[in-house]
């Protein structure tokens, strides 16, 4: 597993780390999303899937950690390990990239994509799943911020894309970084 690479993308909502982490799974990463987990656990609460919801069980699953999200996913990372270099999307504390640092080393790199706030706002705005309101979007901003130190793991990437201009551009430098990684 040595040679193995984990890379995590980072941002904040709506920067388009999603795109960014398909961009490596099409060149042959496997693909794990952190959420996932929020999401299994609304299905087993059955609650419906919104905002609210999301929220709380965000909140509760890190009332166990701010790394929780990390130790939740480890069985999901090591089993892709086994055969992949692995994409994260999702990693979002402080805490959760120290975690992984410990278990991967040099192994483990940060990819950063970052749009300005009204850039994101008006994608979260009309995105067909998980769509946000302005307002709601400002207040996942603060939370994340304030409350999971989530810009930590963005200033301390290794490879930043801004993503202010087209999709294309930004597909072209995800595809770059995933050279230099591969």
């Amino acid at each position: 597993m040595g040679w193995m690479k984990v890379v995590s993308i980072v941002g904040m909502a709506g920067a388009g780390k999603s795109e960014v982490s398909r961009v490596f799974e099409q060149n042959g990463f496997i693909r794990i999303r952190f959420g996932d987990v929020t999401d299994e656990e609304i299905k087993k609460r059955g609650l419906e899937p919104n905002e609210d919801n999301e929220r709380l069980v965000r909140e509760w699953l890190r009332g166990e950690g701010r790394d929780a999200y990390a130790r939740l996913n480890q069985p999901r990372i090591e089993q892709a390990l086994a055969n992949s270099n692995v994409v994260i999307d999702g990693l979002y504390s402080w805490e959760e990239f120290t975690y992984l640092k410990g278990l991967y080393g040099e192994n483990l790199y940060l990819v950063a994509v970052w749009s300005s706030p009204s850039t994101r706002y008006a994608r979260l705005a009309r995105r067909s799943s998980r769509r946000l309101t302005a307002e709601e979007a400002a207040s996942r901003d603060k939370t994340e911020i304030e409350n999971i130190a989530k810009g930590g793991p963005i200033a301390m990437a290794d490879f930043t894309i801004v993503n202010e201009s087209s999709r294309e551009e930004m597909i072209r430098e995800a595809e770059r970084i995933v050279s230099l990684l591969k």
